[in-house]
Order: C-alpha cells, then sequence, then structure tokens
C-alpha cells in the first residue's frame, strides 16, 4: 500500500475540502437548527460527483474507489460537525455501491441516476423496534406473489425517512422471507409506497436529516427491486454495512482533526494567568495524545478502504479469509473512530471552558452528532466488540445463537 495520495487524489480532496470550508460550514447552524440539508449543497455534493461517488458512470455515479469515497467522507466529516451531512453522504456512497453491485439492471437504470443526481434519496432499513443489531431476529417479513414481493412489517431508527418521502426514493430493505426459499430478501422500497406509513423521531443531534420509523402493510413492490437472490440477501446487507462503516470511521476522522484545528488555535490566542493557554504542560499532554489518537485511526481507516478496493472491486471473488480479515479491520476502526472524535470534541470544549458550552462556539454540534455513532448507527460499539471476538476466537464463542 502507497500511503501518498495521487495528483488526481490530492486534488480531489483540495476541492471537497474548498467544498467544506466555502459550502458547509457557513451552512451548519442552518443544517442544525432548520433540520434539513438545504437543496444548494445537494446541489453542489451532485455538481462535485459525491453523491453516490462509487457508482459506475454508466448509472450517473463517477466510479470511484472506496480510498477517494473515504477521502470524500473525511472532508464532509470536517465540513459539517453535525455529522448530518456525513451521514446523507455515506447513506448514498455504500447503499448505491451495493445497489450498483447487486441490483438488478433495470432497478439500477431507474433508481441510481437520480440519486446521484441528489433528486433521490437512497437509505437502509434493517433495525426494528424491537432489535437493532440482531438481525437475525427481525420480525419484519416479505413473500413472493408472482412477480411481486409482499411486505409486512416496521422498521425504525432509519435516516432520511421524511427525506425519501419527499425527494423522492426508497430505502434497502432486510426482510425475513416467508417464502419456500427463507432466508433473508433484501429488497429496494419506495418510502412514497401507497401501503407505507413513516413516522419521525426527535434525535438529540444529527437535525439536518431526518431519523424515523417505517410501516409496512401489505406493502407490494416488483420482483426487479430484489437484490441478490431470494432469500440470500443477508449476506449483501453485511457486505453494505462493511463499507458504510468505513465512510461513517472516515467521517469521524474529520470531524475529530476539525475540532482539534479549532482547539489548537484557542491554546495559541487565549491567554489565562498572564500567558497562552497552550503553555501549560498538562494541556500539551491533552493536545499531544489527542493528535497522536486521530492520526492512529485516521491510517487504520484509510487502510479499510484499501482492503475494500483489492478485496472487494467490482470483479473480485473474496474468500472466507479475505472477508474476516476485511470484518476484523472495519470493526476495529468503527470500535475506534467514534469514541476517539467524541473525546476529542469533548476535550476541546472544555478547554474553552464555558464558552465550549455555548451553540456560538459550535463544538457541541459535533458533540451530539458523534454520540449517534457511539449507541448504534452503523452498529454499535459493543456490536463491533462482538465482531471482533467472533473473528479473533472462532464463531463458537459467538454469546449469542
Amino acid at each position: 500500500m502507497d500511503f501518498d495520495l495521487t495528483d488526481p487524489e490530492r486534488a480531489f480532496q483540495e476541492a471537497v475540502r474548498r467544498f467544506g470550508d466555502t459550502v458547509l460550514r457557513p451552512q451548519e447552524r442552518r443544517i442544525d437548527t432548520e433540520g434539513r440539508i438545504p437543496d444548494e449543497v445537494l446541489r453542489e455534493m451532485a455538481h462535485l460527483g459525491l453523491l453516490s461517488m462509487m457508482v459506475p458512470p454508466e448509472y450517473g455515479g463517477m466510479g470511484a474507489s472506496a480510498v477517494l469515497t473515504e477521502i470524500a467522507a473525511e472532508e464532509i466529516g470536517r465540513g459539517d460537525l453535525s455529522m448530518a451531512t456525513a451521514v446523507f453522504f455515506l447513506l448514498e456512497a455504500g447503499w448505491g455501491r451495493t445497489l450498483a453491485l447487486h441490483g438488478t439492471e433495470a432497478a439500477r437504470h431507474e433508481i441510481l441516476p437520480a440519486v446521484c443526481r441528489g433528486e433521490s434519496f437512497l437509505g437502509i432499513a434493517t433495525t426494528e423496534p424491537t432489535g437493532g443489531s440482531d438481525l437475525a431476529g427481525m420480525r419484519t417479513e416479505s413473500h413472493r406473489e408472482g412477480s411481486e414481493f409482499v411486505l409486512h412489517g416496521e422498521k425504525a431508527f432509519l435516516s432520511g425517512v421524511e427525506e425519501a418521502r419527499s425527494r423522492g426514493g426508497g430505502h434497502l430493505t432486510l426482510t425475513r422471507s416467508r417464502g419456500t426459499a427463507g432466508g433473508f430478501n433484501f429488497l429496494y422500497v419506495p418510502t412514497g409506497h401507497p401501503s407505507l406509513a413513516t413516522q419521525r423521531f426527535a434525535n438529540m443531534g444529527r437535525m439536518g436529516i431526518s431519523t424515523g420509523a417505517i410501516t409496512y402493510d401489505h406493502a407490494r413492490v416488483p420482483e426487479r427491486y430484489l437484490l441478490g437472490e431470494e432469500g440470500r440477501g443477508f449476506g449483501i446487507a453485511l457486505e453494505g454495512f462493511t463499507v458504510a462503516r468505513t465512510f461513517v470511521s472516515a467521517a469521524c476522522v474529520g470531524a475529530a482533526e476539525r475540532a482539534l484545528e479549532i482547539g489548537t488555535a484557542y491554546l495559541r490566542e487565549r491567554r489565562a494567568f498572564g500567558q497562552p493557554l497552550g503553555k501549560f504542560e498538562g494541556i500539551q499532554f491533552e493536545l499531544a495524545d489527542l493528535y497522536a489518537q486521530i492520526e492512529a485511526v485516521k491510517w487504520q481507516c484509510r487502510r479499510a478502504a484499501w482492503l475494500i478496493d483489492q478485496r472487494f472491486g467490482p470483479d473480485a471473488r473474496p474468500d472466507a479469509a479475505a472477508r474476516s480479515e476485511l470484518e476484523r479491520v472495519v470493526a476495529a476502526v468503527k470500535l475506534t473512530a467514534p469514541p476517539v472524535a467524541f473525546e476529542t470534541i469533548k476535550r476541546v470544549m472544555m478547554w474553552f471552558g464555558a464558552a465550549g458550552y455555548t451553540r456560538e462556539v459550535g463544538l457541541e454540534r459535533g458533540f451530539r452528532g458523534i454520540m449517534s455513532y457511539m449507541v448504534g448507527a452503523e452498529g454499535g460499539l459493543n456490536i463491533m466488540r462482538i465482531i471482533l471476538g467472533r473473528e479473533l476466537l472462532g464463531k463458537e464463542f459467538v454469546p449469542y445463537k
């Protein structure tokens, strides 16, 4: 692995950073207070090719590598500390790739171009009111009736419920198959379907993108919306989560770097007891520790993206050993990146004292947003520990059946 970015990668990184500095940062407070990402932000993201950027060009994307997408996720996390824009980005990036790889040709041409143009939303629906990470215990079911699949059940704590309804689009939905095939079906379900009811939840952070629930009352979707084979959707969903977790981690790295930059500037300028705050050894040590942790997780994250490109490209046929390696690497970075970002933001807020607790400084947006990745989004921290334990010790050590 070459740790140096190529010239095109570096130019792309600079372009996304300019977008973060000139478009996202001026809109941060508006995104957080108005509870939506402005249309002009999404239009500029589409113009730069940032929406579903891993989707091949024939379906409207730029066919980007996972490494390039990871770079973009980092810069977007740096640009909007609230994590709302990062969530929108990583959903389109990770699950757009999944649909491009495993969807039918008809579904790809129908769905992906509008997603890449920012005219439609694509999300993921696996979590249910009775269980989040226990995917095997889900109750939402689907069965085939002729050339359609019929869904019944409920999904909860989904990102982008209102965006998918207002802008158009839907969610890739994992259901238990009630047909002869058994297993799980993975289906694209338009959120504007008449047999769907939606509800919005009131979150503490990430205000710019909605979180809510969807109820399926015998909703019918055409068979062209099935990803992969009937009854074999579980593995496709897990693969999608592996990719999405990598981009979640990258966004956390970007937010941590931004917070540390804010804090470093403050330590240079703020004077207390007759000298700059940065001259106090206790704070210098905190700064050094935070910087070292961010650098470590940053390259851990870059390696995960590199492994996705190397082992899980469009033409790859990874064996069990390759899958296990990627599971370990991604679970480790998802276990590490959110807590490092959270601790960085918390410490920098404390350097600011009372000012750090105000909305004027803006660090609290990151404090609230990063917490979502601690408690469960794309897999909670303890789930990452379970994955690592399973991969390190063997499946017989999984603490549940």
